[in-house]
């Protein structure tokens, strides 16, 4: 007789988190949204993004043409690139 094994019920889905496969949210310069405007729209769609880390990513892709925003897990990349778009950002994800 084969006995089925239980299922997992105590995995920290921090844990879980901290295993998956990084991406990252890269913000794209353009010629229409003011650098203030930038600002606020990140510190507003990127929670623990600091002011002075907000500033170095807006100056990054007004300098280079895009910046990395922040990595995380995709499901938040995708939520963040969502939110920035929703401010009139350009924004995409990729695989870190």
């Amino acid at each position: 007789m084969s006995s089925t094994p239980s299922p997992v019920t105590d995995i920290d889905p921090e844990v879980i988190l901290r295993n998956l496969p990084p991406w990252i949210v890269i913000l794209h310069n353009d010629d229409h949204n003011s650098m203030e405007h930038v600002v606020e729209s990140l510190l507003k769609c990127v929670p623990r993004l600091t002011v002075e880390a907000a500033v170095d990513v807006m100056m990054t892709a007004h300098n280079h043409g895009q910046a990395a925003v922040t990595t995380c897990p995709k499901e938040t990349a995708e939520l963040y690139r969502e939110r920035l778009e929703g401010c009139g950002l350009t924004s995409t994800i990729e695989a870190g």
